[in-house]
């Protein structure tokens, strides 16, 4: 029993170590990780937003060293679209697949940007307006939720910081409507800072607060 107990513990301690490894958390995790993990927990909300479109995103270069990819996010973007698939994320984040332009129910996903509401931005509970519900809701992604929506996806605004996830570390060039999963650039927005829908009756952005 004994014996047990100890492997019991053992496996137990390498799935956490892996697990922490893969998040950059865990001591002697690479650079580059510790680095993801820090551009993904940042907390600043910026004072301005550089409208990107999802050729300015395909754009931005891959591959590239750790310092020039740090000043590069010290931008804050905006993206405007439709969100195509919303899911929870295993690390607690609402993630979002941004398309440029809208589709019919049960149609074919094309190429997006992703973007990432963390748990930070997300708290409140069932009073946030940024809640997992309450987001479904609002952007009414084509997949996602537990039945379509009939409306369709919502046209939204979503801003926030900059970032890049090397592990899509992939040439936009690589990408077709052919692959299962279309994301077109291992950038991305991370964290989400802000959000808002487009109101037909007042023709204008409405701010979603948090």
């Amino acid at each position: 029993m004994r014996v047990l107990s100890v492997l019991t513990f053992l496996a137990g301690a390498l799935v956490l170590w892996v697990a922490l490894g893969i998040l950059g958390e865990a001591p002697g995790s690479a650079p580059e990780s510790r680095h993801l993990r820090r551009m993904k927990k940042r907390l600043a909300v910026p004072a301005s937003y550089t409208p990107y479109t999802l050729a300015d995103f395909q754009a931005l270069p891959h591959g590239i060293a750790l310092e020039h990819r740090g000043v590069r996010e010290r931008t804050a973007v905006s993206f405007e679209g439709w969100n195509q698939r919303m899911m929870m994320a295993g690390d607690g984040d609402a993630h979002l697949e941004l398309v440029a332009s809208p589709r019919a129910s049960g149609g074919r996903d094309t190429v997006y940007v992703t973007a990432e509401v963390t748990p930070p931005f997300r708290r409140g509970g069932a009073a946030s307006n940024w809640n997992y519900d309450r987001l479904l809701a609002l952007f009414r992604p084509n997949r996602g939720g537990q039945t379509p929506w009939e409306q369709g996806p919502a046209r939204v605004r979503v801003s926030g910081w900059l970032l890049y996830d090397y592990q899509y570390d992939h040439a936009p060039t690589s990408w077709s409507l052919e692959n299962a999963a279309p994301r077109a650039t291992g950038w991305e927005i991370h964290p989400v800072t802000r959000i808002e829908r487009w109101d037909e009756a007042h023709a204008a952005w409405i701010e979603v607060p948090r």
